[in-house]
């Protein structure tokens, strides 16, 4: 099932329709059609998981599917810009040009963005929009930064006569763009199925925060970056596919939780602690929670033996 409830700026979780019918502090956090339009978003009504569903973890799939959730409305306002972007590129598409299109086959079902002569005058050209951020596009990019010494010393204080570094950009690292490229190849494999065939796929990945210093220093220096997508074997793709469709479907049929997802698939935790929307109902999720608090407490108890004098 979708969210239910809307997080207010104060912490407070109120039920969405409540929250369009009437603001409970008498003062909304954004205007009501923003509101409304976030409400519409998180409600799809696609009944088979979805190609993005399955490139998730099938835990995450499954709570979000199954159990109430509530939302920050600030954080769902990224994908409102995503779903903008999406449609201002379909009203100006042209008679040999596809877009916005929902595949589906016996596992699963995808919308593909864009498709046919839109890039380089190759009918056969699968393309996606992304709307990501300068780390995420400087990963995609195979940026990545480099401690290399300047050739100076420190000559005051604790470190002196130590070397002193910089940190250079360098343009050769590898390039994070395996879900992304999960994503076109399925796509590619719905496009094909229907007779479509897909010579060449890219990504054309708009930078959110592209004025701001720290994606300069990120080596982003545009607002949008076209990124070419290697084409994946049919075998592999189907392959991951049935199995997460498999471990999906019978979790939902015995409604049992799936298994904890995998680490990538968790961000190395990152997503359980901040990004997950169904967190709170994740004992996983739940547990980290309850760890964090607890060193944290820790932390301030020894912080005030040490410098907390009694009265």
């Amino acid at each position: 099932m979708p969210a239910t409830r809307f997080i207010c700026p104060n912490g407070q979780e109120v039920p969405i329709n409540e929250c369009l019918i009437q603001c409970p502090h008498g003062k909304r956090c954004m205007f009501l059609p923003t509101l409304r339009a976030i409400a519409k978003s998180l409600h799809r009504g696609i009944k088979e998981p979805t190609v993005t569903e399955l490139i998730a973890g099938v835990r995450e799939t499954y709570l979000k599917r199954t159990t109430d959730y509530a939302v920050d409305p600030q954080d769902v306002l990224y994908a409102l810009h995503g779903q903008a972007v999406h449609t201002i590129n379909e009203n100006f598409t042209d008679g040999d040009m596809l877009s916005e299109v929902r595949l589906s086959d016996m596992l699963t079902s995808g919308k593909f963005d864009l498709y046919g002569n839109i890039l380089n005058n190759n009918d056969g050209v699968l393309g996606d929009l992304k709307v990501t951020s300068s780390y995420k596009l400087m990963k995609a990019l195979g940026i990545y930064k480099e401690r290399v010494p300047t050739g100076e010393v420190y000559k005051t204080g604790p470190r002196k006569g130590q070397p002193k570094y910089r940190n250079e950009l360098r343009y050769d690292g590898a390039h994070h763009v395996l879900d992304w490229a999960i994503q076109l190849n399925y796509y590619r494999i719905l496009l094909e199925q229907e007779g479509f065939p897909v010579q060449e796929m890219y990504i054309q990945a708009m930078c959110r925060d592209n004025n701001l210093r720290i994606a300069a220093e990120r080596g982003i220096t545009q607002s949008i970056y076209i990124i070419p997508i290697n084409r994946i074997s049919d075998r592999w793709i189907l392959r991951y596919f049935h199995h997460k469709a498999e471990v999906f479907h019978e979790c939902m049929k015995e409604k049992k939780l799936p298994p904890i997802c995998s680490i990538k698939e968790r961000w190395n935790d990152r997503k359980c602690e901040g990004y997950c929307d169904a967190r709170a109902n994740c004992p996983y999720a739940q547990r980290l929670a309850r760890e964090k608090e607890a060193i944290g407490k820790e932390k301030m108890n020894k912080w005030k033996l040490q410098y907390v004098q009694p009265k």
